[in-house]
């Protein structure tokens, strides 16, 4: 049986060369928002690993929406050089360059992970989060800002302006990053969205933000170009964002010109009850792609090759995004292609590691 994994899909007129996409992973390795070395090398190797598509960590629309200072950022003009180079090698390699693109709000302003993830205070450099209503992410977090109108359009507009900067930099797929707790997710969920105004209380007022912010930046890419969102499919947690709001929402971004829903989950309630398991978010990714008949990408814990292509095979999904397993193994593809016996061609550099006889 041929392997679905490595069937190449055209999405818009971008050829990826199979279905296997390095997920956005936060390196928290940034300087005001700046790549640097660490980046090219880290996606770099990615792409000649032999994955059709690699994707940069959630870059910051504006510095108030890095989930730390060491946030990759696209906020200004002067990011796009850097990127363009590892936009350009990532291409080199036979894989499609991809940006994420974010903002963290209430979640913003927190240590790196390996420092503890805190909030950071005022005095030691930290900064004002905003949010739909101020309520903080954690009991005894910083109160965030609720965001006036006036100050979501300028949002809208900061994606918009990040749009061309990856644009300029030679990315060929945009990912809006819509999940995980952060602000777009925020917006769309009850359990953090307590507005009264146009952009609360009903679904439609709750995901207008999402809404608006994917068709500023579909209007903004050539139609030739993807664009891809990043949802929390369901919040784990009673009273909060279901599996059912997901269809409905995936059905309007569909509508809006989104080619792709990358669907994970959770992120917004610090006491969520997740059921973790090998590919426990597939069902997400299957339902909303059976009921809205929109592209979708599965992601979390994925790491067998089998399974993959299983997933694939029997359409739960388009595309399969890894995030650790990727960390674990750079060249996942070329030995996942072994493994299903794929005739996958490394980089002429590395052709004598995989004689034939393997």
């Amino acid at each position: 049986m041929e392997s679905s994994l490595f069937t190449p899909i055209k999405i818009r007129d971008v050829n990826f060369c199979n279905r296997i996409a390095v997920s956005p992973m936060c390196e928290y390795s940034s300087h005001d928002g700046f790549a640097w070395d660490w980046h090219l090398v880290h996606l770099g190797s990615r792409a000649v690993g032999g994955a059709g598509l690699v994707m940069t960590e959630a870059a910051a629309v504006e510095p108030q929406g890095r989930i730390t200072p060491a946030d990759l950022g696209i906020w200004k003009d002067e990011h796009i050089d850097k990127l363009a180079q590892i936009a350009a090698f990532i291409k080199e390699h036979g894989a499609v360059p991809g940006i994420q693109i974010a903002h963290a709000g209430r979640k913003a302003s927190c240590r790196v992970p390996w420092e503890g993830g805190a909030p950071i205070p005022a005095e030691q450099g930290g900064w004002q989060t905003v949010a739909p209503s101020p309520v903080p992410f954690r009991s005894g977090d910083p109160v965030p800002a609720e965001l006036s109108t006036a100050q979501i359009r300028l949002i809208v507009q900061a994606f918009g302006a990040a749009t061309r900067r990856a644009l300029a930099a030679g990315f060929e797929v945009v990912e809006i990053h819509a999940a995980h707790g952060y602000l777009l997710h925020e917006f769309y969920s009850p359990l953090s969205n307590q507005r009264a105004d146009e952009y609360g209380g009903s679904f439609e007022n709750r995901i207008r933000l999402t809404l608006e912010v994917a068709e500023a930046v579909r209007g903004i890419l050539p139609d030739g170009l993807p664009l891809f969102v990043r949802i929390s499919s369901t919040d784990w947690k009673e009273g909060g964002w279901t599996l059912d709001d997901s269809v409905k929402l995936a059905g309007d971004l569909r509508n809006r010109g989104v080619d792709l829903i990358d669907c994970s989950s959770g992120g917004l309630a610090p006491d969520a009850k997740v059921i973790v398991g090998p590919a426990y978010q597939v069902p997400f990714a299957e339902r909303i792609r059976r009921e809205t008949n929109v592209l979708t990408g599965a992601v979390g814990l994925i790491t067998d090759p089998q399974e993959a292509d299983r997933i694939i095979r029997s359409t739960q999904a388009d595309i399969v995004l890894l995030a650790r397993q990727m960390l674990r193994d750079p060249y996942w593809p070329l030995h996942a292609a072994q493994a299903l016996k794929v005739e996958l061609q490394p980089p002429v550099q590395y052709l004598r590691a995989f004689p034939e006889q393997e």
